[in-house]
Protein backbone atom coordinates (compact mmCIF):
# COMPACT_ATOMS: atom_id res chain seq x y z
CA UNK A 1 0.00 0.00 0.00
CA UNK A 2 1.36 3.52 -1.04
CA UNK A 3 -0.30 6.45 0.18
CA UNK A 4 0.21 10.10 0.20
CA UNK A 5 -1.49 12.38 3.53
CA UNK A 6 -3.33 15.84 2.93
CA UNK A 7 -4.29 18.36 5.11
CA UNK A 8 -4.13 21.77 7.17
CA UNK A 9 -1.45 22.20 9.76
CA UNK A 10 -2.73 20.40 12.65
CA UNK A 11 -4.84 17.75 11.66
CA UNK A 12 -3.33 15.35 12.49
CA UNK A 13 -1.28 13.91 9.75
CA UNK A 14 2.05 12.86 11.76
CA UNK A 15 -0.32 10.94 14.40
CA UNK A 16 -2.24 9.20 12.25
CA UNK A 17 0.86 8.44 9.60
CA UNK A 18 2.37 6.61 12.71
CA UNK A 19 -0.65 4.80 13.43
CA UNK A 20 -1.45 3.56 10.19
CA UNK A 21 2.40 2.63 9.55
CA UNK A 22 2.23 0.37 12.37
CA UNK A 23 -1.56 -0.58 11.29
CA UNK A 24 -0.42 -1.79 7.93
CA UNK A 25 3.05 -2.56 7.72
CA UNK A 26 4.43 0.74 6.12
CA UNK A 27 6.99 2.45 5.86
CA UNK A 28 6.71 6.50 7.89
CA UNK A 29 8.27 8.72 5.41
CA UNK A 30 7.80 12.30 6.97
CA UNK A 31 9.45 15.41 5.31
CA UNK A 32 8.79 17.32 8.36
CA UNK A 33 11.28 14.96 10.15
CA UNK A 34 13.80 14.76 7.60
CA UNK A 35 13.84 18.32 7.54
CA UNK A 36 14.66 18.42 10.85
CA UNK A 37 17.43 16.13 10.43
CA UNK A 38 18.94 18.01 7.95
CA UNK A 39 18.42 21.20 10.19
CA UNK A 40 20.33 19.78 13.43
CA UNK A 41 22.83 18.06 11.22
CA UNK A 42 23.91 21.67 9.37
CA UNK A 43 23.34 19.80 6.17
CA UNK A 44 23.38 22.71 3.09
CA UNK A 45 19.56 21.21 2.41
CA UNK A 46 19.06 21.65 6.01
CA UNK A 47 20.36 25.17 6.53
CA UNK A 48 18.33 26.56 3.15
CA UNK A 49 15.16 24.79 4.35
CA UNK A 50 15.05 26.13 7.85
CA UNK A 51 14.73 29.60 6.60
CA UNK A 52 11.70 28.64 4.74
CA UNK A 53 10.10 26.83 7.34
CA UNK A 54 11.01 29.41 10.37
CA UNK A 55 9.06 31.47 8.43
CA UNK A 56 6.03 29.10 7.59
CA UNK A 57 6.71 29.08 3.93
CA UNK A 58 7.28 26.04 1.74
CA UNK A 59 10.49 24.57 1.08
CA UNK A 60 11.34 24.98 -2.48
CA UNK A 61 10.59 22.01 -4.81
CA UNK A 62 13.96 20.46 -5.74
CA UNK A 63 15.01 20.75 -2.21
CA UNK A 64 12.51 18.70 -1.23
CA UNK A 65 12.26 15.93 -3.89
CA UNK A 66 15.81 14.96 -3.90
CA UNK A 67 14.83 14.49 0.18
CA UNK A 68 12.01 12.25 -0.88
CA UNK A 69 13.48 10.75 -3.76
CA UNK A 70 16.04 8.82 -1.10
CA UNK A 71 13.66 7.97 1.34
CA UNK A 72 11.24 6.37 -1.15
CA UNK A 73 14.02 3.99 -2.57
CA UNK A 74 14.34 2.57 1.19
CA UNK A 75 10.30 1.54 1.46
CA UNK A 76 9.73 -1.98 -1.05
CA UNK A 77 7.42 -2.60 0.90
CA UNK A 78 4.96 0.22 0.41
CA UNK A 79 5.13 3.95 2.27
CA UNK A 80 2.71 6.67 4.28
CA UNK A 81 3.84 10.30 3.09
CA UNK A 82 3.80 12.48 5.17
CA UNK A 83 4.03 16.40 4.33
CA UNK A 84 4.68 15.67 0.28
CA UNK A 85 3.43 16.29 -2.16
CA UNK A 86 2.36 20.10 -1.32
CA UNK A 87 2.35 21.53 -4.49
CA UNK A 88 1.00 19.98 -8.01
CA UNK A 89 4.52 20.26 -9.37
CA UNK A 90 5.71 18.49 -6.45
CA UNK A 91 2.79 16.26 -6.78
CA UNK A 92 3.75 15.64 -10.83
CA UNK A 93 7.24 14.88 -9.65
CA UNK A 94 5.99 11.99 -7.22
CA UNK A 95 4.11 10.61 -9.82
CA UNK A 96 7.00 10.28 -12.73
CA UNK A 97 9.83 9.32 -9.35
CA UNK A 98 6.60 6.32 -8.98
CA UNK A 99 6.09 5.83 -12.39
CA UNK A 100 9.61 5.13 -13.04
CA UNK A 101 9.68 2.07 -10.38
CA UNK A 102 6.32 0.87 -11.32
CA UNK A 103 4.75 2.02 -7.99
CA UNK A 104 1.96 3.64 -8.13
CA UNK A 105 0.11 5.53 -4.98
CA UNK A 106 -2.87 3.25 -3.79
CA UNK A 107 -4.67 6.02 -1.92
CA UNK A 108 -4.63 9.95 -0.67
CA UNK A 109 -5.98 10.54 2.33
CA UNK A 110 -7.28 14.31 3.02
CA UNK A 111 -7.61 14.76 6.66
CA UNK A 112 -10.11 18.29 7.23
CA UNK A 113 -10.08 20.34 10.06
CA UNK A 114 -11.26 23.89 10.21
CA UNK A 115 -8.81 26.40 10.30
CA UNK A 116 -9.60 28.07 13.60
CA UNK A 117 -9.16 23.91 15.54
CA UNK A 118 -6.47 23.88 13.90
CA UNK A 119 -4.56 26.97 15.45
CA UNK A 120 -5.59 26.25 18.90
CA UNK A 121 -4.09 22.39 18.39
CA UNK A 122 -0.64 24.12 17.04
CA UNK A 123 -0.83 26.28 20.07
CA UNK A 124 0.01 23.87 22.45
CA UNK A 125 1.52 21.61 20.40
CA UNK A 126 4.86 20.32 22.03
CA UNK A 127 7.54 18.37 20.38
CA UNK A 128 10.21 15.82 21.84
CA UNK A 129 13.50 17.17 21.31
CA UNK A 130 14.90 13.42 20.92
CA UNK A 131 12.16 10.99 19.26
CA UNK A 132 9.99 13.84 17.76
CA UNK A 133 6.63 12.35 19.07
CA UNK A 134 4.36 15.01 19.68
CA UNK A 135 2.01 16.23 22.74
CA UNK A 136 -0.67 19.08 23.32
CA UNK A 137 -0.84 20.56 26.78
CA UNK A 138 -4.66 20.78 26.48
CA UNK A 139 -5.58 17.66 24.49
CA UNK A 140 -2.86 14.94 24.71
CA UNK A 141 -0.56 16.19 28.32
CA UNK A 142 2.48 14.03 29.19
CA UNK A 143 2.39 12.30 32.45
CA UNK A 144 4.88 14.34 33.53
CA UNK A 145 4.89 18.34 32.11
CA UNK A 146 7.69 19.12 29.75
CA UNK A 147 8.96 15.73 29.47
CA UNK A 148 8.05 12.79 26.91
CA UNK A 149 6.49 10.06 27.65
CA UNK A 150 8.30 7.53 25.58
CA UNK A 151 12.13 8.26 25.56
CA UNK A 152 12.38 11.03 28.55
CA UNK A 153 13.40 13.64 26.20
CA UNK A 154 12.47 17.48 26.79
CA UNK A 155 9.35 18.85 24.95
CA UNK A 156 10.12 22.09 23.13
CA UNK A 157 7.66 24.37 21.24
CA UNK A 158 8.99 24.38 17.64
CA UNK A 159 9.55 28.45 16.21
CA UNK A 160 7.29 27.34 13.69
CA UNK A 161 4.18 26.91 16.21
CA UNK A 162 3.65 30.52 17.59
CA UNK A 163 0.30 31.70 15.95
CA UNK A 164 1.39 34.01 13.35
CA UNK A 165 3.54 31.72 11.84
CA UNK A 166 0.55 28.70 12.43
CA UNK A 167 -1.86 31.78 10.64
CA UNK A 168 0.66 32.01 7.82
CA UNK A 169 1.40 28.22 7.28
CA UNK A 170 -2.43 28.55 6.73
CA UNK A 171 -2.67 30.46 4.21
CA UNK A 172 0.19 28.73 2.37
CA UNK A 173 -1.94 25.66 2.74
CA UNK A 174 -4.94 26.61 0.91
CA UNK A 175 -3.44 28.77 -1.43
CA UNK A 176 -0.53 26.12 -2.43
CA UNK A 177 -1.33 22.94 -1.33
CA UNK A 178 -5.55 22.42 -1.23
CA UNK A 179 -5.55 22.01 -5.03
CA UNK A 180 -4.25 19.02 -4.75
CA UNK A 181 -7.40 17.63 -3.64
CA UNK A 182 -8.23 18.06 -7.09
CA UNK A 183 -5.31 16.54 -8.17
CA UNK A 184 -6.29 13.82 -6.95
CA UNK A 185 -9.53 13.54 -7.02
CA UNK A 186 -9.28 13.41 -10.50
CA UNK A 187 -6.92 10.41 -10.59
CA UNK A 188 -9.81 8.72 -8.49
CA UNK A 189 -7.28 8.45 -5.59
CA UNK A 190 -8.77 10.91 -2.99
CA UNK A 191 -10.76 9.94 -0.07
CA UNK A 192 -11.73 12.27 2.42
CA UNK A 193 -11.54 11.68 6.73
CA UNK A 194 -12.84 14.25 9.61
CA UNK A 195 -10.07 14.92 11.45
CA UNK A 196 -12.46 16.60 14.37
CA UNK A 197 -12.11 14.26 17.16
CA UNK A 198 -9.78 12.23 19.38
CA UNK A 199 -6.85 10.42 17.61
CA UNK A 200 -8.52 6.93 17.92
CA UNK A 201 -11.86 7.98 16.45
CA UNK A 202 -10.04 9.59 13.72
CA UNK A 203 -8.19 6.54 12.74
CA UNK A 204 -10.65 4.12 13.00
CA UNK A 205 -12.21 6.73 10.10
CA UNK A 206 -9.04 6.63 8.40
CA UNK A 207 -8.54 3.06 8.48
CA UNK A 208 -12.09 2.26 7.61
CA UNK A 209 -11.27 4.62 4.30
CA UNK A 210 -8.91 1.95 3.34
CA UNK A 211 -10.75 -0.94 3.94
CA UNK A 212 -11.10 -1.98 0.00
CA UNK A 213 -7.27 -1.61 0.32
CA UNK A 214 -6.34 -3.72 2.88
CA UNK A 215 -8.29 -7.32 1.81
CA UNK A 216 -6.79 -7.09 -1.28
Amino acid sequence: MRLVLLGPPGAGKGTQARRLTERFGLKDIATGDIFRWNVRGGTDLGVLAKKFMDAGELVPDDVVVKMVAKALEEASDGFVLDGFPRTTPQAEALEQELARTDRPLSAVLAFDLPDEIAVKRLAGRRTCSSCQRTYNVEFHPTRREGVCDVCGGELIQRDDDDEATVRRRLEVYHESTAPLRDYYWKRGLLRVVDAEGTEDEVTARATEALSDLAER
